[in-house]
């Protein structure tokens, strides 16, 4: 009796909002066409995959592919620089949208308010291929904008491109210039949805700014602080395979450096006749990430279940 008393409720609910339902339903099967059939692919990581046969005949090898990817001494280094690049992009990110969207909601004047966050949006729609020409053209060793500026000043000039000190520093600062605008709008967002009374509260009580900032401001953002970094989790194994095509690419001198799961994968896929290599190492990116969103989402419960995703 319970269950068909609860699948009349159900057929109610559904009925009472089928105009909501059939709003769903693009949406539905955009992640069913888009996230869910594509997961078929995943056998690949386990087979030989033959053109002719396809995906569903290729014959099975088991963890074959996985283990060119131990035996070919790839997955370690190649890890480490996606899981290090994106940990410093979460964490300088964070604190850099949190730091920019304080200071554009602390301005008075109107005009310049405006004006400054145009600018710093801006680098979001620009492309990492015109990005990276005028990058190119900057950083150039011998008619570069900056080495003719350093070498007109009586300085000597490093060629970047055969030197892989600066470019953790750069690819970090390049990304920071690009998304910082953009990530800094949901911060702009939360801080316009914080009560103001409560700065009127301590303005009254005689809190200066910083004051406010950091006693109002800073504790209001951080569920969404928290809420931003469980999603960033979920990609944290996979890098911005633009950034680092168009910046690095193919430069063998900067690869140890620059090369991420992405990238690798995106070579193995296009420069070998075996697919499973590139199939092998997306499944186990996937994998990381999932692990990864789990293990995150776990210890945000256990200390402040509220803020958790799921």
């Amino acid at each position: 009796m319970k269950n068909t008393a609860g699948k009349g409720r159900g057929l109610v609910h559904l009925r009472k909002n089928s105009v909501y339902v059939l709003l769903l339903l693009p949406a539905i099967a955009y992640v069913l066409l888009f996230s869910y059939v594509p997961m078929a692919g995943v056998s690949m990581a386990f087979k030989n995959y033959n053109y002719s046969k396809g995906l569903f005949e290729s014959p099975w090898v088991g963890l074959k592919n996985f283990r060119f990817l131990v035996v070919s001494n790839k997955l370690w280094p190649l890890t480490r620089n996606t899981l290090l690049y994106n940990l410093a992009f979460i964490v300088v990110g964070m604190v850099m949208e949190v730091g920019f969207a304080i200071i554009i909601n602390e301005m008075k004047c109107r005009w310049f308010k405006k004006t400054f966050q145009s600018f710093i949006f801006l680098p979001y729609f620009i492309s990492w291929v015109v990005a990276s020409a005028v990058i190119q053209t900057m950083l150039d060793f011998d008619n570069g904008l900056i080495s003719r500026v350093v070498k007109g000043l009586g300085g000597t000039m490093t060629n970047v491109y055969t030197n892989t000190a600066p470019w953790p520093f750069l690819l970090v600062f390049f990304r920071m210039w690009k998304g910082v605008g953009y990530g800094s709008i949901i911060y702009l967002s939360a801080i316009a949805g914080i009560d103001t009374e409560m700065y009127e509260a301590a303005e009254i009580d005689g809190a200066n700014s910083w004051q406010k900032v950091f006693r109002i401001t800073i504790p209001n953002l951080v569920p969404t602080m928290v809420i931003m970094f469980l999603l960033a989790c979920g990609q944290i194994f996979r890098g911005d395979f633009g950034m680092f095509y168009q910046l690095i690419g193919n430069n063998g001198v900067l690869l140890p450096v620059g090369d991420i799961l992405d990238l690798y994968i995106y070579r193995a896929m296009a420069g070998t006749a075996n697919l499973g290599y590139g199939a092998a190492a997306g499944f186990y990116q996937s994998l990381l990430c999932f692990v990864t969103i789990i293990l995150a989402n776990f210890i945000v419960k256990k200390i402040q279940p509220d803020y958790t995703l799921f």
